[in-house]
């Protein structure tokens, strides 16, 4: 039997507000799409106009604005719920844990990562340094569903394919992103595709696709990769909705016929 997945694609700004209504709205759409599981893009509750703007609206695990509406839009839809990331408390002063939480279907945690690998990148007058404000994670992330086991990776991670190796075997990778333009350009559907080649599961990547207040232009093209490598759905730009059918006869088919997991040595 096939089950719907969702990724949303946003553009979020630096009102939190804003950003959780928005969420909201495409949540709705996706669960009215048939979507059982539906992910939301990193960053998505605030992109801020500086890096410091997401330690000012860190919450403590459990309890805040973006937790609640987390965990109340998976409770009213009946959804599993990947909440893109959000910005936790952490234990050092002046940074946040950049962490995706999964919620269940009556709106309990059932999930958690915090985002491993901390971008880095200089190129003219772009630049970006991910370790200024977050104190990277250590656990790999993978939680149970009635109808996948999925393996949580966030953005950069994207290029560490030791880190979904780690994972084990799982039925589908989500990755929320916001890869920016010029990187996205080169390497974002590349380095899916492998992904999801390499490891023969379905990748569902939902990202942040336009221009931000802060000037930066993310990538876009959230999409869904089956374990053979194909897209299945992409959106290219703006704030939408991609869906498509995960099916586990698709996954047992392509590992029968090139049993690549199985030949591993190391």
């Amino acid at each position: 039997m096939t089950t719907t997945v969702a990724a949303i694609q946003m553009v979020s700004g630096p009102t939190v507000a804003e950003n959780l209504a928005t969420a909201t709205r495409l949540i709705g759409e996706a669960a009215a799409r048939g979507a059982r599981l539906v992910a939301l893009p990193e960053y998505f509750a605030i992109m801020g106009v500086r890096d410091t703007d997401k330690v000012d609206v860190a919450e403590p695990l459990g309890a805040g604005p973006i937790q609640q509406a987390l965990a109340t839009a998976a409770r009213t839809h009946g959804i599993y719920l990947l909440g893109g990331t959000l910005p936790l408390v952490a234990p050092e002063a002046g940074k946040v844990l950049n962490t995706t939480l999964a919620y269940g279907p009556d709106g309990e945690a059932v999930g958690r990562y915090d985002k491993i690998h901390l971008f880095g990148f200089q190129r003219g007058e772009e630049s970006y340094d991910e370790a200024r404000t977050i104190v990277p994670g250590r656990q790999v992330g993978v939680i149970d569903t009635p109808f996948a086991r999925v393996g949580i990776a966030i953005c950069y991670d994207l290029r560490f394919p030791e880190l979904f190796r780690a994972m084990g075997e799982v039925d589908l990778v989500v990755l929320p992103a916001a890869f920016t333009h010029v990187t996205g350009q080169a390497h974002w559907e590349v380095l899916l595709r492998a992904r999801a080649i390499e490891n023969q599961c379905y990748v569902l990547a939902a990202a942040q696709g336009g221009t931000h207040a802060s000037g930066r232009r993310t990538f876009g093209h959230s999409m869904l990769i089956d374990p053979w490598g194909e897209v299945l759905a992409v959106l290219p730009e703006g704030e939408g909705v991609v869906a498509g059918a995960l099916d586990p006869a698709r996954i047992a088919s392509v590992r029968a016929s090139l049993p690549a997991l199985r030949h591993r040595t190391m």
